[in-house]
């Protein structure tokens, strides 16, 4: 156990149950197996025979195949790692044709309807969900690491009124790096579990500071008298009753859109905590990271760009000429379609249905009969269909936020609080992989051939501006 501002109490430490990460299969079980690519070099004409392994071969394995001893060897060339695994995991699992979302082998249907939040996160980083014992212990390590130190409110202080909460929220989470400078024993396990809990608990702090800043309120302390849902609601919006009572079912509904946002396989963020990780950098500075790649209009920032459309498509009889837009290339459908997913997102069937629970308490947001009316069309449409563009976890998240009172610059960071917990166990498994290695990707070099410096007084003038390509 650590004292209130994640300092190391004497004598005490918070443990979790880490499940080791399995050793890798090697290149000779696999041929065991008889289970190998074999390719033919037609510029040498050499056979090579590269083992299967999981679905798939080691870009390395290509290595080998080369036209001479000079040679480096084969490379693969995937922009955007459209197929690419950069690791193996055990913790997350998608199937995208058949819009399947487990966690740790749970369905996440099952999850959002059992589970709390808390309870997911114990599952994510240890592998099991906790038992009730186990449950009591480590909302016990999490609520005890709530507080921020007041020089990172200080910090907090210092961004000016208007300042977008994402962009606090990365700073301040950056700067615990300098807070707690033991961070930086990450083959630590010990140290590992604490910064573990410590930023747990503390996202939410930072992200209700950031709204409150922006404001213009006084920052409310944690009550570690109430749950993860209920206390971030209390720091957002108690003002001066003595004791802040959440609405229990909104209060639900955010849990349960805390668990659907916890983790999701390989993203862009989660590749980057991967990344900035495997440089041993310190997990605050890796998740600040993180959450720097999630703020892009591309990833977390999607669903604000969702209430971007339905603004601009204005009621519920001007869908079908904004589809026709949108069919004639001119603008985008945002909220359908996913990298991953060729079918429903199973995450916005969860929130679609959690909607309802929510609209009962603040009364129906006017968006949503403009995006219904959406969903109906382009489910329907052939070309859609065809498309397999099917709405995502985007398209319904936004308008519940708002509904709840969040205004759409808050919308990434209400996703950052979860996602940080993805973020550690994939952070945690890539510690314990002794197959990783720091990140460095290969590249195509398509620039200049060697040649020489002209002095200056010889050059000829420029005849085109100067770019990153020749």
């Amino acid at each position: 156990m650590c004292d209130g501002i994640g300092r190391q109490a004497p004598g005490r430490m918070a443990t979790l149950a880490v499940r080791k990460f399995p050793a890798p299969v090697t290149s000779r079980e696999v041929f065991m197996g008889n289970d190998a690519l074999s390719i033919l070099d037609k510029r040498t004409q050499a056979t090579y025979e590269v083992p299967i392994e999981d679905g798939t071969i080691r870009a390395m394995d290509l290595r080998k195949i080369k036209t001479g001893p000079d040679d480096f060897g084969l490379m693969t060339y995937d922009p955007a790692f459209m197929n690419t695994g950069s690791c193996r995991s055990a913790i997350t699992f998608i199937d995208g044709d058949k819009g399947i979302l487990r966690y740790r082998g749970y369905p996440i249907e099952q999850l959002a309807e059992k589970c709390t939040f808390l309870e997911i996160a114990y599952l994510l980083l240890s592998g099991e969900l906790p038992t009730e014992t186990q449950l009591k212990e480590w909302r016990k390590q999490i609520i005890h690491h709530t507080m921020l130190h007041e020089t990172s409110k200080k910090f907090l202080e210092g961004f000016r009124y208007d300042a977008h909460p994402m962009g606090m929220f990365i700073s301040t989470v950056a700067a615990l790096s300098t807070v707690y400078p033991d961070a930086r024993n990450v083959h630590d396990p010990a140290s590992r579990n604490l910064q573990i809990c410590r930023l747990i608990g503390k996202v939410p702090t930072i992200a209700a500071y950031t709204y409150r800043h922006s404001l213009g309120f006084p920052y409310v302390y944690p009550d570690n008298d109430l749950g993860y849902a209920e206390n971030f609601m209390n720091m957002l919006w108690r003002m001066m009753e003595p004791k802040y009572t959440a609405n229990p079912i909104l209060a639900r509904a955010l849990d349960i859109l805390f668990i659907l946002h916890a983790d999701h396989e390989q993203n862009c963020s989660t590749n980057v905590m991967r990344s900035v990780g495997s440089s041993q950098a310190d997990p605050f500075v890796s998740t600040a990271a993180a959450a720097a790649a999630l703020s892009g209009p591309l990833h977390g920032g999607a669903n604000e760009e969702v209430l971007k459309m339905l603004d601009q498509i204005g009621s519920k009889d001007k869908v079908p000429a904004y589809i026709a837009e949108i069919k004639a290339g001119r603008g985008k459908l945002m909220g359908f379609g996913h990298r991953v997913y060729k079918n429903y997102d199973p995450r916005a069937r969860i929130i679609k249905w959690a909607a309802d629970s929510v609209f009962e308490i603040t009364g129906k947001n006017p968006k949503l009969e403009i995006a219904l009316e959406l969903e109906r069309i382009a489910l329907e449409d052939e070309y859609f269909v065809k498309r397999k563009l099917y709405p995502n976890v985007d398209f319904y998240s936004g308008i519940i936020y708002q509904a709840m009172g969040f205004k759409p610059e808050m919308f990434t960071v209400l996703f950052a609080i979860p996602r940080t917990v993805g973020w550690l166990a994939q952070w945690q498994e890539l510690v314990q992989d002794p197959e990783q290695k720091i990140a460095r990707p290969r590249q195509i070099y398509t620039g200049y051939e060697a040649r020489d410096v002209v002095e200056l007084e010889k050059r000829a003038l420029a005849t085109a501006p100067v770019t990153a390509q020749p």
